[in-house]
């Protein structure tokens, strides 16, 4: 068996194609398996054109599409490709949904072409309910389809559930990581949803291929007992975004195909009134543009970073949203991140630049490094602010630095210190939504756009745990 991100047609006799189709935004892949005729998909995202596209450049026909359990980090397409190409659309029997599906449960075989056999394989830990699928080619085991299960060297997160079943879950997701390896090969390929970036992943790992045999030998949910999994992978889990409250009663429903097409343009009398109402009036442009020039009030969400993870975070969910791009291609992009995690339609958009989206002249503030600000502290006083998670901070921070996290920032705001903040985190992208929304409220602002790795080699104190 091949994997390939690119179209090509299998050589006869060379095996099956697994086709990835990536969403690094939100640290998921989806999959695509054919025989050179028939195929198969695992978990699509809710832009399901991009698996279209996929399946009439391989020219193959898809004949049915798997979810391994009801999804917390993004809406799914499931529904929707099943429903466009005439596929069978098989997601557990046991899960509580409002749609039709072929019902599939822990054991059973479904055979796709003459080559492919897909046996589903109950595997609990990440939901109650999950599903890995073990995929064979002419009953030789070539590849897992793990889902949020077993991932490159780790597992998905118990915690998405709530607190009453975390216990249990990671519990579950011990044993069902063993279980895997109990009964494949060690040669076969494990494919997993999550694990790349995910906040669903409850580690990472910078692994982008593994099988059966590899993760036997290093990933810590099979080389630890189970008692030293569960306490490590316990104390390690942080916050995740708080849209995933709302993803999972949106997969149960059965979403339908996004509409893409642009939203109504809005000029520079409307972005005013929408922002002086308290709608989301989001920049798009990269973040060293948005200092230095952007229209009053408007919050910066760059299309060059995790775009929707931290809009999704942050946002009063319900509260409209308008985009503001360089060109409609930005905007269209930015829809495309949106509708995953079900912000389906844009209230209004505009392109072109801020003096477009001004009434009165466009407003900047000054962004630094971990070196300037190393300098300013000795002829100035200064109020330092990290906006790292929590678990970030207390690994290691800038002496006297005040931490409200990213996440948290829109409803503590008052809390910030007065007086001029520099604001940073690890890499820039957070500090500079950080300082948008500073600006917007007022404050007098420096962005800090610098790796952190650069805070001590400035001369900058850090505090770090006793060790």
């Amino acid at each position: 068996m091949r994997e390939t991100d690119t179209p090509r047609r299998p050589v006869p006799g060379a095996g099956l194609i697994v086709r990835t189709v990536e969403t690094p935004s939100l640290g998921d892949r989806s999959y695509l398996v054919h025989d050179g005729e028939v195929a198969f998909v695992v978990d699509p995202q809710r832009d399901i054109d991009r698996v279209l596209e996929v399946l009439r450049a391989d020219d193959v026909r898809l004949t049915h599409v798997f979810e391994t359990h009801i999804h917390n980090d993004y809406v799914t397409g499931g529904l929707a490709l099943a429903r466009a190409t005439g596929a069978t659309y098989l997601v557990n029997g046991d899960d509580k949904v409002s749609f039709e599906r072929t019902p599939i449960h822990d054991g059973q075989i479904v055979e796709i072409g003459d080559r492919m056999r897909v046996r589903a394989i109950h595997t609990p830990g990440h939901t109650f309910t999950h599903l890995s699928y073990a995929l064979t080619e002419l009953d030789e085991p070539v590849a897992v389809f793990t889902g949020g299960s077993l991932l490159y060297g780790a597992t998905g997160r118990p915690d998405l559930l709530g607190p009453g079943h975390t216990e249990a879950l990671v519990r579950h997701q011990h044993a069902s990581a063993h279980k895997l390896v109990e009964t494949l090969p060690d040669p076969t390929g494990v494919y997993p949803t999550h694990g790349f970036g995910s906040f669903c992943s409850a580690t990472q790992s910078e692994a982008t291929a593994s099988t059966i045999g590899q993760e036997k030998r290093t990933n810590p949910v099979l080389t630890q007992d189970e008692e030293d999994y569960v306490r490590e992978l316990l104390a390690g889990l942080g916050a995740w975004p708080a849209y995933y409250a709302h993803m999972a009663p949106a997969n149960a429903v059965g979403p339908s195909a996004p509409d893409l097409s642009l939203p109504a343009k809005a000029n520079a009398t409307e972005l005013r009134r929408r922002i002086e109402a308290g709608e989301w009036v989001v920049d798009l442009r990269a973040r060293t543009a948005f200092a230095a020039g952007h229209a009053h009030g408007t919050l910066n969400f760059g299309l060059n970073g995790a775009f929707s993870t931290y809009l999704g975070w942050l946002i009063t969910w319900g509260t409209p949203v308008t985009l503001l791009g360089e060109t409609a291609a930005q905007v269209t992009e930015a829809q495309r991140e949106l509708v995953r995690i079900g912000i389906d339609r844009p209230a209004a958009q505009a392109t072109g630049g801020p003096e477009q989206w001004s009434i009165d002249a466009p407003v900047s503030f000054p962004t630094a490094t971990f070196a300037d600000l190393e300098q300013v502290r000795h002829h100035r006083e200064v109020v330092i602010l990290d906006v790292r998670r929590t678990e970030e901070y207390d690994s290691a921070r800038i002496r006297d630095a005040v931490n409200v996290p990213i996440h948290e920032l829109p409803q503590r705001i008052a809390e910030v210190p007065s007086g001029e903040v520099w604001v940073h985190c690890a890499a820039g992208y957070r500090a500079s939504i950080a300082a948008s929304f500073l600006d917007a409220a007022g404050r007098s602002i420096v962005a800090v756009d610098d790796q952190f790795e650069n805070a001590a080699k400035a001369g900058l104190d850090l505090v770090r745990p006793e060790a």
